[in-house]
């Protein structure tokens, strides 16, 4: 399940109007129960109550034996509860007399909301609970989305006119990203390389990065991000953590520990809902044609193999960096021999709209490469972002767009 592209879809429905936090939360648990891309069959919404220590039912759907109105469980009897802050969503078996009677003998809970301190608790004012069928890795990666859109957005009803004020400062943002881009092409060992950033009118926080350590010649990491907040501070965010990844690679430590120590790192800088998602792969001077990655919650890469003409996805290893500190990334490969070629992209490019809202899409974008597949890593490059300009073109807003095409020369 693409990650960033559940949260995006999330908050397109957070940012219908509502008169109050109850009726959006009730909103979107409606909405994430009838899309049939998540398997949720029924779900509740509960509301911390400080002053009783208690999560008070709010509103419930689906596929779910009623529970009566107003219905409270005590937070004391959910020692579970304590671990939300540090992993997003936490599975345990339900001890509650009457929720078993209503068939309900295992829980999940997902923290939405800001956090408030109750008895040594980090507690979400808001939990979502679901029923499905099963809870695998890719489940909890959906919970933990959810969560943190819905988290995104109550605290964007609230900041309004902080986010107005941020608008002003788009100037200064794009002048940010801007100064946090090499240059477009690079030549490295077997591989040619090149990169474009677009930034639109309303900044986002995408960027792109070759790094190499000083004394490490042999091995160059490419590195593509996109900070889901907006204007200066996605700017700002970018370039925090494209500064914090430039030094992380002279320490020549793994992928996957660097990325983990980044993920704690933006933990603990930023707010949870500025978030980023990232691919970073690690190529090497040799003629093995090893590729390492480590894919953060981003849009999958993909591989066009010269000698077949498919096309491999290099899917999500991990989850998002910033709002879960105990996430552990894991390092995968891939092979590229002579005459294969990479692409790395934002959602940016993908979610182009026309004026029909339709998006240009990963079926389009792959299309176009392939098409593409006989010319240079630099036309490849200006020829998609043109005709993603192109399909884009009449559409007011449009986010930021990046691609970055590594093709083996030899």
């Amino acid at each position: 399940m693409d990650q960033h592209k559940l949260y995006r879809t999330i908050r397109v429905l957070s940012d219908e109007k509502f008169r109050t936090e109850e009726q959006l939360l009730g909103h979107i648990l409606e909405n994430i129960i009838v899309n049939e891309a998540i398997p949720i069959k029924g779900g509740r919404i509960w509301k911390l109550e400080q002053n009783s220590g208690t999560y008070r039912l709010l509103r419930q759907y689906g596929e779910i034996e009623e529970i009566r109105k107003n219905f409270r469980i005590r937070v004391l009897d959910y020692p579970l509860f304590g671990q939300l802050d540090k992993r997003g969503t936490v599975v345990g078996t339900e001890t509650n007399r009457y929720l078993r009677q209503k068939g309900i003998t295992h829980y999940s809970a997902t923290g939405i909301g800001e956090k408030v301190l109750w008895k040594g608790y980090n507690l979400y004012q808001y939990i979502l609970a679901i029923n499905a069928d099963f809870l695998k890795e890719d489940m909890t990666y959906a919970l933990n989305i959810i969560g943190s859109a819905l988290t995104s957005a109550l605290r964007n009803r609230r900041s309004e006119r902080k986010a107005k004020d941020l608008e002003r400062d788009l100037d200064k943002a794009r002048e940010i990203q801007r100064s946090i881009l090499p240059v477009h092409e690079l030549k490295f060992s077997n591989y040619d390389l090149y990169g474009i950033s677009l930034s639109e009118r309303i900044v986002g926080g995408d960027f792109f990065d070759y790094l190499q350590a000083s004394d490490d010649k042999d091995r160059l990491a490419v590195v593509i991000g996109d900070a889901a907040s907006k204007g200066l501070s996605a700017a700002a965010q970018a370039l925090y953590v494209s500064g914090a990844i430039r030094m992380g690679v002279e320490f020549q430590t793994k992928i996957s520990t660097l990325i983990g120590r980044l993920n704690r790192l933006v933990n603990k800088t930023f707010t949870t809902e500025h978030f980023i998602s990232m691919v970073f792969a690690e190529f090497t001077d040799s003629d093995n044609g090893l590729v390492s990655y480590v894919n953060a919650g981003h849009c999958f890469p993909v591989v066009l193999h010269a000698a077949t003409g498919g096309t491999e996805e290099l899917g999500a290893t991990g989850q998002i960096i910033g709002p879960f500190p105990a996430e552990k990334y894991r390092t995968e490969f891939t092979i590229m021999r002579r005459g294969d070629i990479m692409m790395l992209y934002t959602d940016g490019i993908v979610e182009a709209s026309n004026e029909k809202r339709e998006m240009y899409g990963e079926e389009r974008l792959i299309g176009k490469l392939k098409e593409l597949r006989a010319k240079s890593p630099k036309e490849i490059c200006q020829l998609i972002i043109e005709d993603v300009q192109l399909h884009n073109r009449l559409i007011d807003y449009s986010d930021d767009k990046t691609i970055v095409i590594i093709r083996r020369t030899r």
